[in-house]
């Protein structure tokens, strides 16, 4: 076939004739010629074309059945094509894959809720298993392990924690519980009181530990015990045993006239305990028949450590429980009882002796105590402003304000401690103008004046003592006024005292303990705000996903309440702490709370761009709810007075310059905050290396950038 694709050369047809002259017109002939030759030539071309297909017949043939069944295929295609699309068009394929697709997820909706229904059931069954093996141990005796049933149900079904929209049937069971835990609590008092008996008649405690309560036979004392501290009822369980020994034995003790000692008994068989007694005895020696303090107090002792050793089983738990019901009403019978009918004072804390019986040294005693359980310690009206104006003068002139005589500053104190010191310098008057024998009487009077607020008012005071309140304060103020009064006495006083006197005249040596008194209630005050500040931050949830509106709205929640402690404390404190004293506690507590979220949040581990804006905008409103505080704080200097210079909040409080610093690290780009730690002033404002390295981890994603400066944080030496 190439003679198909050769060019046909016209001069080669004409060879004879010069045809490079293109103007030079073919002649007749020459056109004949030329015809001739190209009609050879195509008849040339057609013999080898036929011989070709002749050739190649079978070959050809081939090719056209293979395109006949080309076309015949493409038009079945066609119509296949034509078909789906007129089914299409019917019915739309997509309208039932949706269809599909939403019945999937209805289904797999009806799983999730029967498989959580399935889960609530097994919860419900659990709980009820647990109701009817906590009654089963009841009727068999097994106290303790019912007990734990009790317990571990109350748990599981957040009594006291209830939420609206909770099924119908944990309130059932809640009534369930309820109703067994009763039963539980009313066989276990049942027990205690077939335990503990008050023979009167005998004068007598009997205590026995095997007991049978309804048909329960063999239930050992110290299960009940057990049982009521897991349930949490001990203090109700032990309420009747303690309001049975006030009244039949400690009340005895110290109202009667004559001495009083008991006799302790045990009976044990098989090593194993079965009862004891304790016997009260009236002592009818003549030389002994009046009471002291000394004689009452070892007879206390001795009820307290018989309860402790065969009703407590030296568990120092019970003991305490025990001790809270009874403490205060023991106290209140030796202040109101032998206090005021006795010659010598009693201290229930520690004895106090308290030197020679007489008449004189009786009427001043009784005044001390009248006008310490008289006195309210109320904070008057006119003393519940600030002490102190910006330039220290005194704002109120009243008689609660008192001088502190080594201090050269000036508070606030109750009623009482002004009286009492009144007394006291009354007293030390009249020794300077009275004979030897009445001089040491008014000498011990005085002393043991000051040691009854000792003795009676932190007993007192005993609630107040647990809470943050003015009373509380004022008491430290009195504690602080007291110890420096007691200093000045001698120096007052002592000059003028009979010769006899002077060489044994000491007061100093009370005047430590007021002190430390004075500190130890600031230091419980500071540490119960302390206690309910961290409280209050727990609720933030270590401040997390505060990018989600419920988190920051909880960790805002916490914010304010941060703030509402805070300036309720300012309330309270400012008024009646000495300015220097109110400044270092203030700054302790903010010191404190600044650490804690400064901690909490540099222990994220993943923060969210939105969340680090959220972050910072808390730290921004608890900081500006807290400036009025602050400049409070600034504007107060050790003497109370206003300073020429502002000191900075960063010197009176350390963490506050690291919270702040946080809040700009929240959103400074990582070359800042890789700067700021090479130039030293992240660890001037208390960042140490690994909070700064697991900061970047936490605010930004991994990168060349963000592993070189880790390298540099690492590896520069500050």
């Amino acid at each position: 076939m190439d003679v198909l694709f050769d060019t046909i050369n016209i001069r080669d047809l004409l060879s004879g004739h010069d045809l490079t002259d293109p103007t030079t017109p073919l002649s007749a002939p020459d056109l004949r010629l030329l015809i001739n030759r190209l009609e050879s030539h195509s008849h040339r071309i057609k013999s080898k074309v036929q011989a070709y297909l002749l050739a190649h017949v079978d070959d050809f043939s081939s090719l056209f059945s293979l395109c006949n069944e080309a076309v015949s295929k493409t038009g079945q295609v066609s119509n296949d094509l034509t078909d789906v699309l007129r089914l299409i068009s019917d019915r739309p394929i997509d309208v039932e894959i949706r269809a599909l697709v939403e019945e999937m997820n209805m289904k797999m909706r009806e799983v999730k809720v029967k498989r959580e229904l399935l889960e609530l059931v097994k919860v419900i069954v659990e709980i009820c298993e647990g109701l009817k093996e906590a009654r089963e141990g009841l009727r068999n005796g097994r106290l303790r392990f019912a007990a734990e049933r009790i317990n571990n149900l109350k748990v599981a079904l957040r009594i006291g924690d209830e939420e609206e929209g909770e099924p119908i049937v944990y309130g059932l069971m809640r009534k369930e519980w309820l109703d067994c835990f009763e039963e539980i609590q009313e066989l276990l008092v049942k027990f205690m009181e077939n335990a503990i008996h008050f023979e009167h008649e005998a004068k007598r405690i009997r205590v026995s530990y095997r007991l049978s309560v309804d048909g329960i036979d063999g239930v050992e004392l110290r299960t009940v015990l057990e049982a009521m501290d897991v349930v949490g009822i001990l203090d109700y369980g032990l309420a009747k045993v303690a309001d049975s020994t006030i009244k039949h034995v400690i009340t005895p003790v110290v109202n009667r006239g004559s001495a009083i000692k008991f006799i302790e008994d045990s009976n044990q068989h098989s090593e194993e305990m079965v009862e004891a007694t304790l016997t009260r005895i009236t002592i009818s020696d003549p030389e002994i028949q009046n009471l002291d303090g000394e004689t009452m107090y070892l007879g206390i002792i001795q009820v307290v450590k018989f309860i402790y050793k065969y009703l407590c089983f030296q568990n120092g738990s019970w003991i305490r429980c025990f001790g809270r019901l009874t403490w205060p009403r023991i106290s209140e019978l030796i202040i109101s009882n032998f206090l005021s009918k006795r010659t010598i004072g009693f201290c229930y804390v520690v004895l106090i002796q308290l030197g020679i019986n007489c008449g004189n040294e009786d009427k001043i005693l009784a005044k001390a105590r009248n006008l310490l359980l008289e006195c309210d310690f109320a904070v008057p009206q006119e003393v519940k402003s600030p002490m102190f104006k910006n330039d220290g003068q005194t704002v109120n002139s009243s008689g609660h304000v008192a001088d502190l005589l080594f201090l050269s500053e000036r508070c606030i104190v109750s009623k009482a401690a002004s009286q009492l010191m009144g007394l006291v310098h009354k007293t030390l008057k009249d020794i300077c103008m009275s004979s030897a024998r009445v001089a040491l009487e008014f000498y011990h009077a005085a002393r043991d004046s000051i040691l009854l607020y000792e003795a009676i008012i932190p007993v007192k005071l005993e609630r107040q003592l647990d809470g943050i309140n003015q009373v509380a304060v004022l008491m430290h103020n009195d504690c602080l006024y007291l110890s420096q009064e007691i200093l000045g006495l001698a120096f007052e006083y002592c000059s003028d005292f009979p010769s006899s006197l002077k060489e044994h005249a000491v007061f100093v040596d009370m005047a430590p303990r007021f002190h430390l008194m004075a500190e130890d209630i600031l230091q419980r005050q500071i540490e119960r705000v302390i206690f309910n500040l961290r409280e209050a931050v727990d609720g933030a949830d270590g401040f997390q996903n505060t990018h989600q509106m419920q988190q920051f709205e909880s960790a805002k929640f916490s914010i304010d309440q941060v703030v509402f402690i805070l300036e309720k404390v300012h309330i309270i404190w400012e008024p009646l702490l000495l300015p220097s004293t109110y400044k270092r506690s203030m700054c302790t507590v903010l010191d404190s709370v600044f650490s804690r979220i400064t901690g909490d949040i540099l222990l994220l581990d993943d923060i969210a761009a939105e969340e680090s804006l959220q972050l910072q905008r808390l730290i921004h409103l608890m900081l500006e709810s807290l400036s009025s505080l602050l400049d409070s704080l600034v504007s107060v200097n050790q003497e109370g007075k206003s300073e020429d210079s502002r000191c900075r909040i960063d010197d009176l409080i350390p963490s506050y310059c690291k919270i702040h610093k946080l809040a700009d690290l929240l959103d400074m780009p990582l070359k800042f905050i890789t700067s700021a730690w090479e130039s030293g002033e992240l660890v001037s404002c208390g960042f140490t290396r690994v909070e700064v390295q697991d900061f970047i981890k936490a605010i930004f994603a991994d990168s060349p950038l963000r592993k070189e400066c880790l390298w540099r944080v690492e590896n520069i030496c500050l």
